[in-house]
């Protein structure tokens, strides 16, 4: 009897840890490299796992108050394995691979996403952060929102090039005005552009660096720009202080320059991009927006 008992117990027992488990399967430690990446965190409800992000990882403002792994591309182990985390994520821009390599063997799940722009990435993506975090369902709507959302900026980029063509743009990336890159194709950035209905001057892969001379050569007639330093009026100062030869373009002339957060180009397509595709539309076309009810 006391066998029967004692193996009903064992049962018993071995039945609510397997309960327990399968009720929070799921790590619980998160390190999270890559903005967007970041953000979609947040966004489907995990934000109290992360305990640490990337420098770019700056929305919404509570992950500033996290520790810091440092960049993405350019991460150390030793940081990162401190604050014991059960998973990193990122996106295959994350590295250096000897790094991650060496964070696995250490026993950390390491999940890797795309950051390629475009909506079935996200999509994928959206799957598999839903499944780490057991919000399947909540995940899928948040696409589909999100699909729709993009649908009704394609509408109103069709209607306002009935009545204005695409502006030829560049998009700029720099810190503290200097050494400026250009946004090419296959980028977030020239992603971005298209979709606010601009038309991308840039015609070299990725991003490059270019002489100003060049830049005002294209003579655009918006210029976008993103600097991962500094925001706002000092940021543009710095912009045509450190490039003056810009101030000649017809973007300066006609004071259509537009500031970008740089965190919007980092970890494939984020939560915010959508309000601002509609922010650089309205700046694309001025005067056809002007007169939109």
């Amino acid at each position: 009897m006391r066998v029967a008992v004692s193996l009903a117990g064992l049962c018993a027992g071995l039945f609510l840890n397997h309960a327990a488990l399968a009720a929070d399967p799921l790590p619980q430690r998160w390190v999270s490299a890559g903005g967007s990446l970041s953000e979609w965190v947040v966004v489907l409800g995990g934000e109290s796992k992360l305990v640490g992000v990337d420098t770019t990882s700056l929305h919404p403002t509570s992950l500033k108050s996290l520790p810091s792994i440092g960049y993405q591309r350019q991460l150390a182990a030793e940081g990162i394995l401190s604050l014991r985390p059960d998973l990193l994520l990122g996106t295959e821009e994350m590295g250096p691979p000897p790094v991650l390599a060496q964070i696995r063997n250490a026993g950390v799940q390491v999940e890797l996403f795309s950051a390629t722009p475009d909506l079935p990435t996200l999509q994928g993506n959206l799957r598999h952060l839903g499944q780490l975090l057991g919000s399947e369902a909540q995940a899928a709507q948040l696409f589909q929102g999100y699909q729709q959302q993009l649908d009704r900026q394609a509408a109103r980029v069709r209607e306002v090039q009935l009545k204005q063509k695409a502006p030829g743009v560049l998009l700029l990336v720099g810190s503290s005005g200097g050494k400026l890159m250009v946004a090419g194709k296959d980028t977030a950035a020239d992603w971005l552009l298209q979709q606010a209905g601009g038309r991308n001057l840039a015609t070299h892969g990725g991003y490059k660096s270019f002489s100003v001379e060049s830049l005002a050569g294209l003579n655009p007639e918006v210029l976008v720009f993103a600097d991962r330093a500094l925001s706002g009026e000092e940021a543009r100062a710095a912009l045509f202080k450190e490039n003056p030869i810009l101030s000649s373009t017809r973007a300066a002339r006609d004071g259509r320059v537009m500031e970008l957060d740089p965190t919007l180009l980092v970890g494939g397509l984020g939560p915010r991009l959508p309000q601002s595709l509609e922010k650089l539309t309205a700046g694309f076309y001025p005067a056809v927006s002007a007169r939109a009810p």
